[in-house]
């Protein structure tokens, strides 16, 4: 599960970046960060209890 995480944290961070280089996507690109940013934090809190 947690490698799942990771990988849709950093698909979402891809996007994010190639948002701003192909300046499409307005405010989706700034949603999908955050998302991103949730899931990191829901990843490191989760993975913090059971190790």
């Amino acid at each position: 599960m947690a490698s799942l995480l990771w990988a849709i944290i950093v698909l979402l961070v891809v996007f994010w970046l190639a948002g701003f280089a192909l300046s499409i996507g307005g405010s989706l690109i700034h949603i999908l960060l955050v998302l991103a940013l949730i899931l990191l934090l829901y990843n490191l809190l989760v993975g913090r209890r059971t190790a």
